[in-house]
């Protein structure tokens, strides 16, 4: 048996997130599909984590098996010619048969657009703010993330989670255009709806409505309700997963 972590990036627009869904489609299905016919069997994907309904993936690492050694280039090429122009395979790469796309994941790092102005080309894929928000205070509050692991209130309620412990790299805006912010944030993991949770909650610190001790004491709680609502998913992306190098059979 082979295993195969499989590089692809995804337009979630759409999507019902990554994960199967009984009710609408999902990236998972799609691609799981376009895999077993290019294989000529059925075949079963693992993904380093799941995106909610909309929320998109510059990259998105799976794992799948094979029986017989195949050639990733070939392969991708093969999956791009019969994925819908949304969905794109960046490269296969060969793994230890034990490697697990979510559970050897070091990282996970995440952006969140938002923009100042009308755009109609960023309509999809940024949320647009209405008023000026202090994005000085906004880090500041960012910063906080860092003395704590337990993000209970920034997690979506009954989920199947065992633990809600994240241990947070980074997390900081930085402006990208006249118009256009972008928050950064990475981590070892990430609970349910986390980002989107963490940004709205910095959002209320930028428009003056939460002191960065506020922000303090919402972690602190570990209450969702204390918390900001979740901002739109259209504007956030996964961006990169990082793994340790021993899992790798080829030579990068």
């Amino acid at each position: 048996m082979h295993r195969y972590f499989i590089y692809l990036a995804y337009d979630g627009t759409a999507y019902h997130g990554w994960q199967i869904q009984p009710n609408g489609v999902s990236v998972q299905e799609v691609l799981m599909k376009a895999l077993s016919v290019v294989l000529r069997r059925e075949t079963e994907i693992v993904g380093a984590g799941r995106t909610d309904a909309g929320v998109h993936a510059r990259l998105m690492v799976a794992h799948f098996d094979s029986d017989a050694v195949l050639d990733g280039v070939r392969l991708a090429d093969k999956l791009n010619r019969l994925l819908p122009p949304d969905i794109s395979v960046y490269r296969i790469r060969e793994v230890k048969t034990d490697a697990h796309a979510r559970f050897d994941a070091v990282c996970r790092t995440y952006k969140y657009y938002v923009t100042l102005r009308k755009d109609p080309f960023a309509r999809h894929y940024a949320w647009r703010i209405f008023q000026p928000l202090d994005f000085n205070r906004m880090n500041e509050a960012a910063k906080t993330l860092f003395d704590y692991t337990d993000f209970t209130s920034f997690s979506k309620l009954h989920t199947d989670v065992k633990t809600n412990n994240c241990r947070i790299m980074q997390a900081y805006w930085e402006q990208a255009g006249e118009n256009e912010w972008v928050f950064t944030i990475q981590a070892d993991r990430f609970l349910r709806n986390m980002v989107r949770a963490v940004v709205g909650t910095l959002v209320e610190v930028g428009r003056g409505k939460l002191s960065v001790d506020g922000f303090r004491r919402v972690i602190e709680e570990k209450n969702r309700c204390s918390a900001g609502t979740s901002v739109p998913g259209h504007a956030l992306f996964l961006v990169d997963v990082g793994y340790p190098d021993d899992l790798f059979l080829d030579a990068d």
